[in-house]
């Protein structure tokens, strides 16, 4: 029989509304499973709980301390695999950085919901039913850390929230799906390209987001200096253009060894250093990194890992091998993985 240990962190598939009618995460996770009925499914289930909390509210500290939970429970050769739930506004995040210290060939899957638990039409009881049938199947072995989500499963890298109430709130441009999750059933479509795992930090450091926009200057991004950011994600425009100010401080930052990454704001697409006088191959010029097909808010998360476990001569290669994306078709080894 399969054990799937099933971690509670809040989120909305946790939250029901207070006397003032907010949604606010009160659920734990007993009370999650008592909604999903997974008994009699041949699958032995543990619950924990970590946080009952809005992702909102996470900081770095606590992202790690779910993912250390996540390692510290597939110490047990008897674990089958993980399911995290948690919030989904900074799931994507979350995830990203289980996916990047994650060793071990067993799957971890993450899920939530939309639909608060209090209403009748919440869908955390099946995104929660589908994480645990992925955990629980063999075939899940060596995806990684995975979001399953409105009956399809996503690679944590490059996939983001799409919508902030559609019940098929994520998405992944860069790859597409892995797969779906049909009552319970998962069908494999492809199997990510997963490159060497990072060391496990014991802490993050600050790694600042800064917004290019018509008429931004370096104001900002110097203020994230002063403040003590380790590195800088520039959210760029288009391909990753800027503007003449922002080549400078990113200048700047690289002598004074904080590195730069240049992401995109757009929802879909890949970095590419074609634009001068300001853009972005005045970036690369400078030696800023390309965020490739991650969005900002997991070029922040990879450039945060790479600092806290590698030297500065390191960081770069890190950058570029994580942000090379590659899937390739699921293929039965035999029958029984059809």
């Amino acid at each position: 029989m399969s054990k799937v240990v099933v971690l509670g962190t809040g989120g909305t598939i946790a939250s029901r509304n207070n006397p003032a009618g907010h949604a606010v995460a009160s659920d734990d996770v007993s009370a999650l499973l008592d909604s999903v009925g997974v008994a009699a499914c041949g699958i032995e289930i543990e619950s924990r709980d970590i946080l009952t909390t809005g992702s909102y509210l996470l900081t770095p500290a606590d992202q790690l301390g779910i993912v250390r939970e996540v390692l510290a429970v597939l110490c047990d050769p008897a674990v089958s695999g993980v399911v995290v739930t948690h919030g989904t506004d900074t799931m994507e995040e979350t995830a990203y950085l289980s996916d990047l210290h994650h060793a071990d060939s067993r799957p971890v899957v993450f899920t939530g919901a939309q639909i608060t638990a209090g209403e009748p039409t919440s869908d955390g009881p099946r995104n929660l039913r589908d994480a645990i049938a992925v955990a629980a199947d063999r075939r899940s072995h060596d995806l990684g850390t995975t979001i399953a989500f409105d009956g399809l499963l996503f690679p944590a890298a490059a996939t983001r929230k799409r919508h902030t109430t559609a019940l098929d709130a994520f998405d992944n441009g860069a790859t597409g799906p892995l797969g779906r999750v049909d009552t319970g059933v998962l069908t494999l479509l492809a199997r990510p390209v997963r490159p060497q795992p990072l060391p496990f930090p014991k802490e993050l450091p600050r790694v600042d987001i800064v917004a290019v926009y018509p008429g931004a200057d370096r104001t900002l991004l110097d203020a994230a200096v002063h403040a003590g950011s380790r590195g800088i994600v520039l959210e760029a425009t288009g391909i990753g253009n800027a503007n003449l100010a922002f080549v400078d401080g990113a200048r700047e930052c690289i002598t004074n060894g904080i590195p730069v990454v240049v992401a995109t704001r757009v929802a879909g697409g890949d970095i590419m250093p074609r634009y001068g006088n300001g853009g972005g191959a005045d970036l690369a010029e400078v030696g800023a990194l390309p965020a490739g097909l991650l969005r900002p808010a997991q070029a922040r998360v990879l450039l945060a890992s790479a600092l806290a476990v590698a030297s500065p001569s390191e960081i770069a290669g890190i950058v570029r091998t994580h942000t090379h994306l590659t899937v390739v078709p699921y293929t039965p080894v035999n029958q029984t993985d059809t």
